[in-house]
């Protein structure tokens, strides 16, 4: 039997908002990856779980649970959870971002979850860098952090030393990551099987509904995409778009895009693909025949557009996805 190692510190920052069941989750998830290990060979890497809150009495970030109590806190890996609510506000979030920086300057890795992105972009240490968040907040992320190059797509960027993971059931996809990364793929695939989850690799666009832009202030345009709505984009044209907008084309083109962020034609792909999306999940006609339902003449087309704009081809999304 050889010598004991000391194990590897993940900590679970419990900040304002943050989703307890998540932080519980993460903690299962970690001790139950322990267990398979441990079953594995007595002698394998062991997973310490800690958790830190702010304490206003000594103006810092202590730790108030160890799964493994003992000396020396030090976590090598800290990861901020996800909120079901509003985003954190940034003076709420200011007091962890000391302590993250020295965390992360000390060698940890830092790891966000669906909104625990605001916490992490607080520290300046997303400028630059590629990063996700929940669908639901990357304007609001966008916004409040310009310099982040956002990638709402993926469900988990791994940039090495920061990971950040879209969706709010995205602590799943990095708690196994990081299980991977320490225990190794064997005991990650097993701690996945055994929480009936997919391992790491899927895309947040496989599941994020197209949300189009309607607060913009441009009634003209405005007016197009409700028309477009009830006509689900079908047989519509620029032309056509203009003359509804009362526009000139030219002048059309350039405050749709403004307004919505698409030009008109990726505008009606993503309305399509949506009521195609509905219509996999929800009904058993053929590919073919909800690619000409949407208003595509041709399915091999049709079955491009869905897989650009959804990461699957229509009879993998189906299978997944249908009821």
């Amino acid at each position: 039997m050889g010598a004991a190692r000391d194990p590897v510190e993940i900590g679970l920052v419990v900040y304002p908002g943050v989703q307890e069941a998540a932080v519980l989750g993460l903690t299962d998830l970690f001790q139950l990856a322990n267990r398979l290990a441990s079953e594995r060979s007595p002698d394998a890497l062991r997973l310490r779980v800690t958790h830190w809150q702010w304490q206003e009495a000594s103006q810092t970030v202590i730790p108030t649970f160890d799964s493994e109590p003992g000396p020396g806190y030090g976590p090598a890996m800290v990861i901020l959870p996800p909120t079901l609510g509003d985003p954190i506000p940034r003076e709420a979030a200011a007091p962890y971002a000391d302590w993250l920086r020295a965390r992360h300057a000390a060698g940890a890795t830092l790891g966000s979850v669906c909104a625990g992105a605001f916490v992490l972009a607080e520290t300046g240490l997303l400028s630059g860098r590629v990063a996700t968040t929940h669908w639901a907040y990357r304007d609001a992320l966008a916004i409040r952090f310009p310099d982040i190059l956002l990638d709402a797509d993926k469900l988990v960027i791994d940039d090495g030393d920061i990971i950040t993971a879209g969706g709010y059931m995205a602590w799943t996809d990095l708690g196994l990551k990081l299980v991977d990364r320490v225990l190794g793929p064997t005991v990650m695939i097993e701690t996945a099987r055994f929480m009936l989850v997919d391992p790491p690799g899927r895309e947040q666009r496989f599941y994020s509904p197209f949300a189009p832009r309607l607060n913009h202030g441009d009634e003209a345009i405005l007016k197009v995409q409700h028309w477009l709505q009830a006509r689900g984009a079908r047989d519509v044209t620029l032309a056509t778009m203009a003359e509804h907008a009362a526009l000139e084309e030219r002048t059309f083109l350039r405050r749709f895009r403004n307004a919505t962020g698409l030009k008109p034609t990726e505008y009606c792909q993503h309305l399509r693909v949506g009521k195609a999306r509905e219509m996999l999940e929800t009904t058993t006609r053929s590919i073919d025949q909800i690619a000409w339902d949407v208003g595509y003449d041709d399915p091999g087309s049709f079955r491009k557009v869905f897989a650009r704009i959804t990461g699957l081809v229509p009879g993998d999304y189906r299978r997944r996805f249908g009821v």
